[in-house]
């Protein structure tokens, strides 16, 4: 058990059942009354973000959460599948529990990743702040008013659209920020 007051974002943490990784805290003592932590989590196992709020002198329970380095290797139809970079043992997660991620992991694989797991489950894949992918359909930039950075639609290797300046062509690797979606420069 750990005390509320050394709570600090990436701890995780045990709280009813549930496993939440600590996003951010905000520490709030007024005069008299008692000191109060709020603390934006996300849940491991869902992956939705919450908020939750405990008075001073409470204790949470921390745990440990192994990452363990994995390498995308292809999509097995329902499951999408991770070798182990030290022993190449394979790793196979449902599509579904990856919605987000699906997004930026490229037929070619070979992205490196790392898996969360706890006492063996399987929580959620941690990927690289950016990732470049590349270009297969592209709008054709329209000149015009232009005075503010005007942008098009461009879709990439996965799928995924992404808004992008308009020099940027089809055919181009770009990199895209995973946590946002959004272009962050050319490859």
């Amino acid at each position: 058990m750990m005390d509320i007051s050394k709570l600090k974002p990436g701890l995780t943490i045990v709280q009813d059942g549930e496993l939440y990784l600590v996003l951010d805290t905000v520490f709030n003592k007024q005069a008299r009354g008692a000191m109060k932590v709020k603390a934006k989590v996300k849940n491991l196992r869902t992956g939705a973000n919450v908020n939750l709020q405990w008075n001073g002198g409470s204790s949470v329970e921390d745990v440990h959460v192994d990452k363990i380095a994995v390498i995308y290797s292809y999509d097995a139809g329902s499951d999408l599948v991770f070798l182990d970079s030290n022993d190449y043992s394979p790793f196979e997660i449902p599509k579904e529990r990856l919605e987000w991620e699906k997004n930026f992991l490229s037929d070619e694989g070979g992205l490196e990743v790392n898996i969360r797991s706890y006492e063996g489950e399987i929580l959620d894949v941690i990927l690289p702040d950016k990732v470049a992918l590349k270009i297969t359909e592209c709008e054709q930039a329209v000149k015009g008013n232009t005075a503010t950075s005007a942008q098009k639609t461009a879709v990439l290797e996965t799928g995924f659209e992404v808004k992008v300046p308009l020099f940027i062509e089809e055919g181009e690797v770009i990199l895209v920020n995973t946590n946002d979606g959004k272009y962050a420069g050319r490859a």
